[in-house]
């Protein structure tokens, strides 16, 4: 008999659900609607995602094939960004780069996340012994410039764009370490995790069920922050020789390739890094407003 009324109920509460749902929809495209900057910044990133998955949609040049007949063209309707020394299309080469510039700077940011992450968190959650020496060490990485520490690394290893990302995810290693173990002594001190604990819960089910999804979204936010920070050393390690081989295309090395005409033939240099720029305020942008979001 009691069956009845709860197996009714369901549906009521699923519709009435619905309308809230679509109403904080509208209500959140409403704000987005307010913050052109941000949507701007969210077109950016989708369009430079498009051109490192899909390059060929954008451009029908060859990155690599050129017309010496019409080096150094300036931009135009047929070649969007110009041409560099070599007759080369600087648009389709700015396209084809991004997935080399952008595949870096993920793998480099996913290996930060992730080790940065578990480092923090058995720093915080261990406390002792434990805490202070990690944290030490944390320190020490800190203490060293993220890009000398990335040259280092690639110099030991040798220059390719794997190294490249391998080496600037370790420098950003400390980081994520520092945020994350912040976010893990806030929360295990709060009442709920404390009450956890009273009613029996053992410290995996603790760690795993509160501490963890509430110490994610500063980490989080840094890593949507550290997308573009990433992206600005994979290219600047680029651009000192360190990454992809000419011909290959990558903004870092773009940009050095126009560096020695930019007196007389700036679109080389100057078109690839207006490009990176706005990757680098864009996701800056796009962070930020995710950490507002969720402090509210």
């Amino acid at each position: 008999m009691t069956v009845e009324p709860d197996t009714l109920a369901a549906p009521a509460l699923s519709g009435s659900a619905r309308p809230g749902s679509g109403r904080a929809s509208l209500r959140r495209l409403g704000e987005l609607a307010q913050q052109p900057v941000l949507v701007a910044s969210w077109i950016t990133v989708l369009v430079v995602i498009g051109w490192a998955v899909a390059p060929r949609l954008f451009t029908s040049h060859s990155p690599y094939n050129g017309d010496s007949a019409a080096s150094f063209a300036p931009p135009s309707a047929e070649h969007w960004f110009g041409t560099d020394r070599l007759g080369r299309d600087l648009f389709a080469r700015t396209v084809y780069g991004a997935h080399t510039t952008l595949t870096a700077t993920l793998l480099a940011v996913l290996i930060a996340f992730a080790i940065g992450t578990v480092v923090g968190l058995i720093a915080g959650f261990s406390g002792g012994i434990v805490d202070i020496a990690v944290m030490r060490l944390v320190d020490v990485f800190l203490a060293i410039p993220s890009l000398l520490l990335a040259m280092v690394v690639v110099s030991v290893l040798g220059y390719s764009t794997q190294n490249i990302a391998l080496a600037v995810g370790i420098s950003s290693i400390a980081s994520f370490a520092r945020v994350m173990r912040a976010e893990v002594l806030t929360v295990v001190n709060q009442d709920y995790v404390k009450a956890a604990y009273g009613l029996g819960g053992g410290r995996p089910a603790v760690l795993l069920r509160h501490v963890v999804p509430n110490s994610l979204n500063s980490v989080i936010a840094l890593a949507a922050l550290e997308v573009g920070t990433a992206v600005l050393a994979v290219a600047s390690l680029g651009f000192l020789g360190y990454g992809a081989p000419p011909p290959q295309p990558e903004w870092g090395l773009l940009v050095a390739e126009g560096r020695d005409y930019v007196a007389t033939h700036p679109w080389p240099s100057i078109m690839p890094g207006l490009v990176l720029a706005l990757v680098v305020v864009a996701t800056h942008r796009i962070s930020t407003s995710y950490r507002k979001e969720h402090r509210r």
